[in-house]
């Protein structure tokens, strides 16, 4: 069974023993310490105090198990743990580690529960706790959700602070000195007498102490590297070209492949006529795949060049071939028959949209492509019976259990490699690019195998951000919003992605009314549902997800109304927002951006705001209204998230977040026609060119108590801000993406 479909099984044994109040095997299980995986792969000279932390004598090595996708993912976990250990980042090394259910992920689960980031209650406390019961249970590996530092900030902290109180020990018992009277300093223990022992010198003989089960954490106030500034680890190579990528993996003897499969995803090959690519210069062999075909070759480019001499009958796609089929099926899905959820409904909307005239105004959001640079690839040698494969995930365990299901392999004889990625907002939370390459290195054996994609078929085997629609109906009266309905139809991440895992997820889709429903505005009639299209495109996880197009809807409609009432966009959102936290938000950004002053002739000022992954999150967009085109001038935003841990990468997260969002927004779309994507590269998917990019002045809050992430909640808000700056400037309401279908961008 995949471990997607035990969490039914497990969840049920948690929950009934704790009803019964009999002995709690489930809480038993929860509570039964990890194993360490490191101590299965140790050398002679090594120590693994815990699975965070491996020590030899050439140094330190911490072990960050959430994937770095230039989010800084392999920084924060490493500052996580230097902090507590009294270690300089310049002191470790990094590793993303084995797979292992021991780095498991409970604050990703607690994000798929319908549950309000705005909830503190007794209830919404234990569901979110239950998620890391769920987590650990599962094994549940993955890097998404902006979740790494929610979920890391405790767990990685603590053992960090084991690891320095066992060393401590260690060396109190070389010395006879009380642990009291030692101190630790830069990697190592300091004596009462001022001399040292390093870390690495104590390591064998803290590796036969007991660790401690409790540990005390260090206070705010004492903290040397975390809320600093500080230089992200992997900076020097990153700037220097020296990181190693998946796509940069170097073997003696390797060869190359690259695959070409049916770009209507899950149409088949019919037929295909490979006789000139056969004869192509550098081509070892040509070999099936499932869907297609994989060209061996002595290097990449051969292996590119002689793929596209094969001529190809691809058969149907299994979905609506063109575009407006799939707005059609979509639109159609606003029947009572198809409504999957309905999260939010306070007061009584249809009798206050009844009793007078209303608004009403339809918004799209398109398909959306992941594109990453870094275009998919994995290495791969089978060998002896044991296969290894390099690459970088988000999914390293699901990975795994999928390779041993469709090759027969035993666990222990698949070892997965976890690399960094070259970009991949949800991209490599899917797993068909690692099967196609473990496909070719079964029939090719003995050698490694680096398979990697063209961008062609990156683009047009992309699982997308599903295209969506949203309808609002309000009512305003005195200046202010009485009345917010909002229904929502999308196709289901949730359903799409779960399906390629041959399972299924019972109960609604949170993703298809994220960032929409859980809005912490009082309005007095106020209702959210969505509705779940039928499958179309087979779709994925888009950085910011649901929430991605939902702040568009939300934010862009309740601009409408809150014009349509004469009310300012800011004062009547800071009226009616009753969360203390989002309201500061709004304040903030409202002061950064000098709301309210004459933003000059022909320039104008937008709104926004969303929460999404527990993250309020404000923007102020400013734009002026040339006789070329608009142009986006400059972008204030502030997010609550608790603490703020590394304020350069807040920084940049942000930002990146926000030019992501503005791009798309702008400019790019995914769309069908013949079955397959028409946009088969970079220069038919255009997002922010260098010389759009804005001015954006970033601020972070901590004034509510949880630690929260920041690489997605700076996304949701800028469309609609953007939307809404465009509308103040020229009167032109937009409710379409991209913006560009109806204005011109300079």
């Amino acid at each position: 069974m995949s471990r997607l479909g035990k969490i039914a099984r497990r969840t049920f044994l948690v929950g009934s023993t704790a009803v019964a109040g009999g002995v709690a095997f489930g809480y038993y299980s929860y509570k039964k310490p990890l194993t360490n995986p490191l101590l299965a792969d140790l050398d002679a000279d090594q120590t693994a105090l815990t699975p965070y932390l491996r020590i030899d004598q050439s140094g330190i090595t911490i072990i960050t198990p959430r994937v770095d996708m230039g989010q800084g993912a392999q920084s924060i976990q490493a500052a996580l743990i230097a902090e507590e250990m009294d270690l300089d980042l310049a002191q470790v090394k990094v590793d993303h580690g084995p797979p292992s259910s021991a780095y498991y992920n409970g604050a990703v689960v607690a994000e798929g529960f319908p549950i309000a980031a705005t909830n503190y209650g007794f209830v919404a406390r234990n569901a979110r706790a239950f998620g890391d019961v769920v987590g650990k249970l599962m094994g549940l590996q993955i890097t998404g959700g902006s979740s790494t530092v929610p979920d890391a900030f405790d767990k990685m902290r603590k053992a960090g602070a084991v690891a320095r109180a066992t060393l401590v020990q260690a060396a109190a018992n070389r010395t006879g000195i009380e642990v009291a009277q030692l101190k630790t300093e830069r990697g190592g223990v300091v004596l009462p007498d001022g001399s040292r022992i390093d870390y690495m010198e104590l390591a064998p003989e803290a590796a036969e102490i007991d660790q401690p089960s409790e540990v005390t954490l260090k206070p705010q106030s004492a903290w040397r590297i975390l809320g600093r500034p500080v230089h992200r680890i992997d900076v020097t190579q990153k700037s220097t070209g020296t990181a190693r990528y998946g796509i940069d993996i170097e073997m003696p003897g390797m060869v190359y492949a690259t695959v070409r499969t049916n770009p209507r995803l899950g149409g088949e090959m019919l037929a295909l006529d490979a006789s000139a690519a056969e004869q192509a210069r550098g081509v070892i062999k040509i070999e099936p795949v499932t869907g297609g075909v994989a060209v061996i070759a002595d290097n990449t480019w051969r292996a590119l060049q002689a793929s596209n001499m094969i001529d190809f009958d691809w058969g149907p796609a299994p979905y609506p071939a063109e575009q407006g089929d799939h707005w059609d099926a979509v639109a159609a899905a606003f029947t009572p028959g198809l409504q999957d959820s309905r999260f939010k409904d306070e007061g009584d909307v249809d009798a206050a949209l009844s009793s007078g005239d209303g608004i009403a105004a339809e918004y799209r959001v398109p398909y959306l492509a992941h594109a990453p640079l870094e275009p998919l690839n994995a290495t791969v040698l089978f060998k002896d019976g044991r296969l290894d494969i390099w690459t970088s995930t988000q999914i390293p365990l699901f990975v795994m259990d999928s390779v041993s299901h469709f090759t027969g392999l035993a666990a222990e004889d698949i070892h997965l490699h976890v690399e960094i990625a070259g970009g991949s907002f949800g991209r490599r939370l899917e797993d068909d690019f690692v099967r196609q390459a473990v496909e070719i290195a079964l029939v090719h054996p003995n050698v490694p195998i680096k398979m990697t994609w063209s961008r062609e078929e990156d683009m047009t085997h992309d699982f997308p951000r599903p295209l969506a629609i949203a309808r609002g109906r309000g009512a305003v009266s005195n200046w202010q919003v009485t009345s917010f309905d909002l229904g929502i139809a999308s196709p289901s991440v949730t359903q799409s992605q779960t399906g390629r895992l041959n399972q299924s997820v019972p109960g609604p889709d949170i993703a298809i009314v994220a960032g929409a429903w859980d809005q912490p505005f009082g309005i007095e009639n106020y209702r959210v549902t969505g509705y779940r299209a039928p499958p179309l495109a087979p779709v994925s996880s888009w950085r910011s997800v649901g929430a991605s197009g939902n702040g568009f809807f939300h934010e862009g409609f309740l601009d409408e109304l809150i014009h349509a009432a004469g009310a300012d966009p800011l004062e009547e959102r800071l009226r009616l927002c009753w969360h203390e936290p989002s309201r500061k938000v709004l304040e903030a950004v409202g002061e950064m951006s000098n709301w309210g002053s004459d933003p000059g002739p022909n320039r104008g000022r937008g709104v926004a705001f969303t929460l999404s992954f527990g993250v309020p999150s404000a923007q102020v967009i400013e734009v002026s209204d040339t006789p070329d085109g608009l142009r986006i001038d400059r972008v204030f935003a502030a997010l609550e998230v608790g603490r703020v841990l590394d304020p350069i990468n807040f920084e940049n997260q942000v930002q990146g977040g926000i030019i992501w969002g503005l791009g798309h927004a702008m400019q790019a779309e995914l769309t069908y026609a013949d079955g397959q994507t028409e946009q088969e590269n970079f220069d038919l998917f255009e997002t922010m060119r260098l010389y759009q990019a804005p001015e954006i002045t970033v601020r972070g809050l901590e004034n509510d108590a949880p630690v929260r992430g920041v690489g997605e909640p700076s996304v949701p808000p800028a469309a609609p801000a953007l939307a809404n700056a465009i509308f103040a400037a020229t009167g032109q309401r937009i409710r379409e993406l991209p913006l560009n279908k109806h204005i011109d961008f300079v």
